[in-house]
């Protein structure tokens, strides 16, 4: 008896190699790059470097479980009158991975780190993003710091960059702090070791949930996607599970859109060029309202972000089961965020979904490119050097980091499909309870509660619209394309 083959991580490494090589990206480090990264030490302060000491502060990170290549840091500190200064520290990676070297031309040729379900294609060498320029627990590492000093009303009213020694005294993970925030969960083990540490944290938890109102007021979308997780038995794939935001993951998320709208300003004050990250005004705005109106909602004829906030929070209340899928459709028809150049003088658009008008992306220089860019913007202008890129160089770099992205997405969904495909391949034949989450003449598409995979309806698709619940069958599956078909079961 023949048995059925067993879902492994092996045969998804091989369909994510392939998406990445077929998208234009480099799986692997070249020669060159390992003899640079093997030559590699951890960065210490040259010299006459105007570095701060703030190795002594209580500096924590909160990350993924799983999460070694640490990026960013934050501490608080009351001062008077209500106001917090919140200190944000973000890995100087620019001081091991130099501009010109073979590291930044594998950086720059893929501008991300790309994470499959099957395997992390790092933009960085792990020696040099999990080790010499992660912020690790108990390491001493040189950082950008961006001070803000943030009212009892959750608004920014001062703010300074510089750059800083630091060390992490506790790395500590969303999941775990979130049920502690929550009372869900036990006290954390590191405040046994780290006194301070859970006061620490409720103070940043208040700051970050009063800034969030503020953005929230000024139209900032809170949108909720259906996230999985692959999870593996040693080599062999068991499961996949939905990832849900958190509050600890709204923490960190406030406070890195604070830090990158202060990156903004700094660089526009000093006269120097920035790579923005945008999200224009929605052109199918028409779309989007005619969605809300199907769902007893009226948004008015112009793009309006505080119109479809409110209107999202109100979906969100009604039906919270089905509001994954309705931030997913609002996010398609919103589009996709890019990268442009900002000129001093020049203004550009803002992100619409954040609701800000200065916004970059420098908080993660050891997963992003763009990142990196900007801090050596930022390293150049707080040393009073030239801005070490043209504008020229810069749009160049800001048109390919965006279509990098768009490909880095599109090989990260392509595997997470193999992956489902690859788990039910044989169930070939079983029945599910389903929801549909698109209907459209393209073809008509159902998320099954467990496993929390989608596929698409070949037969019985007829009259089926989103939000409808179907019990459907597996008919078929295809694990290199990550398809996956089911039939609608005709009620008995």
């Amino acid at each position: 008896m023949n048995r059925p083959p067993t879902p492994g991580r092996n045969q998804l490494r091989g369909i994510a190699r392939r998406a990445m090589l077929e998208r234009g990206f480099l799986p692997d480090f070249s020669a060159a790059v390992l003899a640079e990264t093997n030559a590699t030490t951890a960065a210490v302060a040259a010299s006459g470097d105007a570095v701060r000491d703030l190795r002594g502060l209580l500096w924590v990170s909160i990350d993924n479980d799983d999460s070694r290549d640490l990026d960013q840091l934050s501490v608080a500190e009351p001062m008077t009158h209500g106001d917090v200064k919140i200190l944000v520290a973000i890995a100087d990676v620019d001081a091991t991975a130099k501009q010109g070297s073979a590291l930044d031309a594998h950086a720059r040729t893929n501008t991300t780190s790309v994470y499959t379900v099957a395997e992390i294609f790092p933009m960085l060498p792990e020696r040099l993003s999990t080790d010499l320029t992660s912020l690790g627990e108990d390491q001493e590492r040189l950082a950008i710091v961006l001070e803000l000093v943030v009212t009892k009303g959750g608004t920014v009213r001062a703010a300074e960059v510089y750059r800083a020694l630091v060390c992490n005294h506790a790395k500590l993970a969303y999941n775990s702090v979130a049920a502690w925030l929550d009372g869900r969960g036990p006290a954390l083990p590191r405040f046994a070791t780290v006194p301070g540490l859970d006061e620490q944290l409720r103070i940043q938890d208040r700051v970050a949930q009063t800034m969030k109102a503020v953005r929230y007021e000024h139209g900032a979308l809170d949108l909720e996607t259906l996230e999985v997780r692959a999870v593996f038995d040693g080599d062999v794939l068991s499961d996949v599970t939905p990832e849900e935001k958190n509050r600890a993951k709204v923490l960190i998320e406030d406070f890195m859109i604070a830090a990158n709208g202060v990156t903004a300003r700094y660089l526009d004050q000093k006269g120097f060029p920035s790579v923005r990250r945008v999200l224009r005004a929605p052109e199918r705005w028409e779309k989007i309202a005619a969605l809300a109106a199907t769902l007893g909602g009226r948004l008015p004829p112009q793009p309006d972000a505080r119109a479809l906030a409110e209107f999202l929070a109100k979906r969100r209340e009604i039906d919270p089961a089905g509001f994954p899928d309705l931030s997913l459709s609002v996010i398609k028809l919103l589009g996709r965020g890019e990268y442009i150049v900002e000129i001093p003088g020049h203004r550009t658009e803002g992100h619409f979904g954040l609701a800000v008008k200065d916004y970059t992306h420098s908080t993660a220089p050891n997963r992003r490119f763009p990142d990196l860019v900007t801090q050596r913007l930022l390293k150049a202008a707080i040393s009073g050097r030239p801005a070490p890129y043209g504008r020229e160089d810069l749009v160049a770099l800001a048109k390919h980091c965006t279509e990098q992205e768009d490909g880095a997405a599109k090989v990260e969904r392509q595997v997470r499909k193999s992956a489902a495909a690859l788990l039910l391949e044989s169930r070939i034949g079983e029945q599910f309870d389903s929801i549909v989450t698109g209907a459209s003449p393209k073809g008509t598409w159902v998320r099954i509660l467990h496993p929390a995979v989608e596929g698409k309806v070949v037969q019985g698709s007829e009259g089926l619209d989103v939000g409808d619940r179907v019990r459907v069958e597996l008919v078929s599956t295809d694990v290199e394309r990550g398809f996956i078909d089911f039939a609608r079961v005709k009620a008995s």
